[in-house]
């Protein structure tokens, strides 16, 4: 089976082809930071009007790429949410236009699932149970996955995720987005013993995250600095950036010590942060647990993971499309959609 993955929630024109039996075939990706770079961050409208632009002439980009053997697809996967409506919106439409144009089904996915199984894609997938740890822009959660589309969420954001906190420090900065990659950069230069910041809700029982505090925190300090010198700004980002890690490395092994697992998916965004996997990758050598991720092309938001994931749900389904195949409903987006929403059938 052929499916062709379309990826809009956000401000990444995703598309890509997979084949259940020959893998990943193509993919392309179309980022948007330089369009948003000057706003410090996303800004809904424009990331639609781009991906209205950009989705189409991307996906004969693709299938350019492919043999006229592979430009056949069985199926077309769309990220349908969570996400920026207006941006889901494009992806969905286009989806469901060619679905229909083609005759073939369209299958509604999951962002987070998307990101979930993207280390399914590499050469050595991790074996289930396991603890997937979700970092990105918008999402901080830590899920619990029993077997095949079986979640449940251990913990998640109250406040600002990860990867939004990471944009808004950079910004404060003065640094270019996206932040994460920006404050990783000059953290390198950062001394370690100047500034300690707080690592948010670690001293309390519990899973869930919450780094708007730590924002905060960082204001503070930088409004107590002065005029900012590079050192500074390099010692101020190791700081924030030490104290995300920290947070998230005390939470996965709470997690997988509660769920009683011994492998720790981690994906998105943020999961890609090189300091993050190191320490991650020490304390499972010393504590006895295996760490996945995705490639670091697919830690951001990407078409091959919807692909992928359009094939896994299509499986899971009984080979109906997705999670409602009912065509006639017309289609929906939904900004806003519970991973534990979606379980298997």
């Amino acid at each position: 089976m052929r499916i062709l993955g379309i990826e809009t929630s956000c401000d990444d024109t995703g598309v890509a082809v997979y084949d259940s039996e020959r893998g990943l075939l193509a993919h392309k990706l179309f980022s948007q930071v330089a369009l948003h770079d000057a706003y410090g961050g996303v800004v809904p409208e424009l990331a639609a009007r781009d991906h209205i632009c950009r989705l189409i002439p991307l996906v004969h980009y693709l299938f350019g790429e492919l043999g006229e053997q592979d430009q056949a697809v069985d199926a077309i996967a769309y990220t349908a949410g969570p996400g920026l409506a207006g941006a889901l919106l494009v992806g969905a439409s286009v989806a469901e236009s060619l679905a229909y144009a083609w005759d073939v089904p369209a299958i509604p996915v999951h962002h987070m699932e998307g990101h979930l199984l993207a280390p399914m894609l590499e050469e050595n997938p991790p074996d289930y149970p396991f603890v997937a740890l979700l970092v990105s822009g918008g999402h901080s959660m830590l899920v619990d996955v029993r077997r095949e589309g079986d979640y449940r969420i251990l913990g998640q954001s109250v406040d600002d995720a990860a990867g939004e906190a990471f944009d808004k420090v950079a910004k404060l900065l003065g640094l270019p987005y996206p932040g994460g990659p920006s404050i990783a950069r000059v953290a390198q230069n950062g001394d370690p013993q100047r500034f300690v910041f707080p690592r948010p809700m670690t001293r309390r029982p519990g899973l869930d995250f919450s780094f708007s505090g730590l924002k905060t925190h960082t204001l503070t300090t930088i409004q107590q600095s002065g005029p900012l010198d590079e050192q500074t700004i390099s010692d101020i980002a190791l700081a924030f950036e030490l104290a995300v890690v920290d947070t998230l490395l005390v939470k996965c092994r709470r997690a997988l010590e509660a769920a009683g697992h011994t492998r720790l998916v981690v994906a998105g965004g943020v999961g890609a942060n090189w300091r993050l996997r190191s320490r991650l990758k020490q304390a499972g050598e010393e504590r006895g647990f295996g760490v996945f991720y995705p490639r670091p092309e697919f830690c951001t938001d990407n078409g091959a993971m919807i692909a992928y994931a359009g094939y896994f749900r299509w499986l899971l389904d009984g080979g109906r499309s997705g999670y409602d195949n009912d065509r006639d409903r017309g289609f929906d987006v939904r900004p806003r959609w519970s991973l534990e929403d979606i379980q298997a059938p």
